[in-house]
This record gives C-alpha cells, structure tokens and sequence, in this order.
C-alpha cells in the first residue's frame, strides 16, 4: 500500500537553520485547534517557533495578542473588512516593539503556508483549507493537517502532489491510526477501525431525532469544538468526512475501514492486523496532545496532555452504529467511492444544510437527508467531473461546490 501519511517515513523539509527551534506556520490561529497550538507551542520555547499566523478575521485583538506573545513577522486575514481593526490591535498592542507585516485578503493564508518553515499547521475550518494545503505541500513543507476537508475535496489534487510522509494527521482518530500502523508492516493491515462518541443522541432512534433542537445537538458530552464540526458531531457526518480522510491517508479500502460508537472517547481508533491483533492508541479527550504529535513528529513532547489515570477504574464502552438513525457514514462511503468532486458536493451541501438548521430553517434529521438529495442530484446533473478522478482540478471542486450550496439553500428552503 502507498500511504500519504506514512508513519514509518519521515518527510524532512529544507529548513534554513534546521538545528533551531522548529519554525512553524499557523493557519486558523485563533479557532480551537489554532488556540490549543499555540498552547503547545509556548509551552516548549526550545522546540518550537511561531514565524506567521493566519485567521479568517472575526478575532482581531485575539490573533494581535498572539502575533506579539510568539513573535510572528507576518500575520494574514482572509477578510479584508477586518483589516482596519486588526492594524489598530496591532498598533495598541506594539508597545514599542516592530509591528509584523499584515496580509489581507482571501489568498492570504496560502501565501502563508508557502513561505520557509518547517512544517504549516493547516487548522481552518471548511474547504477554504484546500489551496493553502496545496501550497504548503507544493512549497515542500511538512502539512500537519487539521483542515480535512481539504483532504477530502481534494483528495486526488493533494494525492498528486504530497510525498510519503510528508503529512502527518492532527485529527485524533487519524493521530490514532498514525501511531497504531507504527505497529506493523502495510501488508499486515486487516482493518482500521475508526472511534465515534455517538455525539449527544446515540441512543435514540430517527423518529426521536426529528425534533432535536440546535442548543441540544450544541451540547457535545466530550469536546469542546466549533458549531460546524459539533453539529457534524451530533449527525454523524463528521465520522463521515473522516472515514473518507482515512481512506486517502492510508490508502486502506473502504470496505475496510470500520466505525465503532465509543461513548468515553478514550480509545480515538485502531488498526486490526492480519493476525487479529489490534492494537489501540488511548488517552483521555484532549486535542493538544495529537496537536504536539503533529507538529513534533516524529518525536513526541513530553507532558502535551494529561495520560490516562490507572489507579483508577474505568470502563470503556464499545457499541456499533446505528446506520438508520445515522445514515451520513454510508452516505460518506457512497461519496468517497464516487471520488472526483462528490466528496465536494457532499462537504459543501452540509455545511449550507448546518447553517440552515441552526437557524431553524431545516430539522436535524433534513441534514443529512438534504445532503443525500444533493449529492444523487450532482450525479446526474454532471457525471462526467463527478467520476474525473485525478483529472480533477481546483475550479472543478469549486463549481461543484458553488453549486452544491446554491442546490442545498434551494432545497432547504422547501
């Protein structure tokens, strides 16, 4: 099997001063896993060093305070309304000290992720992440990849170009899956078998899910993460999105790769080897800790989150996935198997069909039936990019989403 992210290969990028602190680009700064990075990062000076971060632009005096604490010379925000005030920020903030150089604009944070450092966090939200992971890949930087809708629209674009290794996964299913394939060679892989929590509503059936309201399925047991990704969550489509990064990443068929409700989200996912050996990677709920495996890879930092407490009992609990109350991973599996710009149409449908939902516009359970109207739609309204493969360009996923949205707003409206 050919692996994108590969864990018994090391990418090593040229770096100018490769015997420093490792220089890393941050994109999506101020979000969770932005915030989370820069927890790691402050907290081990001597292995890490911020040169430039990025964010969409709602938290200007946020991402200020960050340019000045890390030392950053450039700092980037997609939206050019936010400008003004980020400069203000930045000037209130200086006291005395050079103010960084500000990038604006929707190309500001590909810009970024080609500039020299070692490794770029990709951690923006949405398929916005796909030119900037293509430009850090093409760049030759290492891509710790927290955007995996980039991955997942543009999978055969990303394939084309990424060389073994130099990837390396910051979800923690696929920081799981990274660690457990460690275990064994290619060729011993059976299955990997992918973790879910269940999210809020695991035990209830569709009929019970049709009037779930968005501050209920805001209401995560685990995480704490963003309204998009919570509400891919509660529906399941997250598992989705991520059973199709599974399948690029690891070059694993799909008919191999296995989902398991998890309720406790201590064990984040397995691999099941030929010998019917499984191995499992295992730590309590905390982001920082496949943030720092990411960005340290390949060696480890110490004390990035707290390990599990063995002095005291536990149970860990494994049930399998209710495919009627929560259709979204099947459907993630009819998309990743079409491949071209299905995985596009599919990731861009739901997020208009989320932001219908949370504002009341569309049920819990229209979410994902919304999405599958759309993507049986994009069969028959362009087959031929649908099944392009790796003919696929960047504008063939963007006009395939453009008009999954429009499509998804029209039928959300009823």
């Amino acid at each position: 099997m050919t692996s994108l992210a590969h864990p018994q290969l090391r990418f090593t990028p040229t770096v100018a001063d490769p015997s420093g602190p490792r220089e890393l680009v941050i994109l999506g700064s101020t979000g969770s896993i932005g915030t989370q990075a820069i927890d790691v990062v402050l907290r081990n000076p001597d292995r890490f060093r911020v040169v430039a971060l990025s964010a969409a632009g709602g938290r200007v005096e946020l991402l200020a305070e960050q340019a000045f604490r890390l030392g950053v010379h450039t700092v980037a925000v997609a939206d050019p309304a936010a400008e003004p005030g980020l400069r203000e920020a930045l000037a209130a903030k200086a006291q005395g000290r050079p103010l960084p150089a500000v990038l604006v604009g929707p190309d500001a944070a590909t810009e970024l992720a080609a500039m020299e450092c070692h490794s770029v966090l990709n951690g923006i939200t949405g398929s916005i992440g796909l030119r900037p992971t293509l430009a850090a890949l093409e760049a030759g930087r290492v891509l710790v990849l927290a955007n995996k809708e980039s991955l997942i629209v543009g999978g055969p674009l990303v394939k084309a170009v990424a060389k073994p290794g130099q990837i390396v996964p910051v979800d923690s299913e696929h920081a799981a899956l990274y660690q457990a394939l460690a275990g064994g060679t290619r060729a011993e892989v059976r299955k990997l078998v992918v973790t879910a929590s269940g999210g809020p509503f695991r035990n209830r059936t569709r009929e019970q899910l049709a009037g779930v309201t968005p501050q209920e399925a805001l209401a995560h047991p685990t995480w704490a993460m963003g309204p998009v990704v919570t509400i891919n969550s509660a529906t399941l489509v997250n598992k989705g999105l991520e059973v199709i990064e599974a399948h690029l990443l690891y070059d694993v068929p799909f008919d191999r790769i296995e989902v398991v409700v998890h309720p406790q989200s201590v064990v984040h996912s397995m691999v099941e080897f030929t010998d019917g050996s499984t191995l499992a990677q295992a730590s309590p709920p905390d982001m920082r800790m496949p943030i720092a495996l990411g960005i340290g890879w390949p060696d480890r930092v110490p004390d990035a989150a707290p390990g599990c407490d063995w002095t005291k009992a536990a149970t860990w609990e494994f049930f399998p996935l209710d495919d009627e109350a929560f259709p979204a991973v099947e459907l993630a599996r009819e998309v990743g198997t079409l491949g071209g710009t299905a995985p596009a149409v599919f990731n861009a449908a739901n997020e208009e069909c989320v932001d219908a939902f949370l504002n009341g516009r569309l049920a819990f359970t229209g979410i994902v039936d919304t999405v599958a109207k759309v993507v049986a739609e994009h069969g028959q309204h362009d087959g031929r990019v649908a099944s392009a493969g790796t003919s696929l360009t960047v504008e063939d996923v963007l006009h395939a989403e453009d008009w999954a949205r429009a499509r998804a707003r029209e039928l959300a409206a009823g």
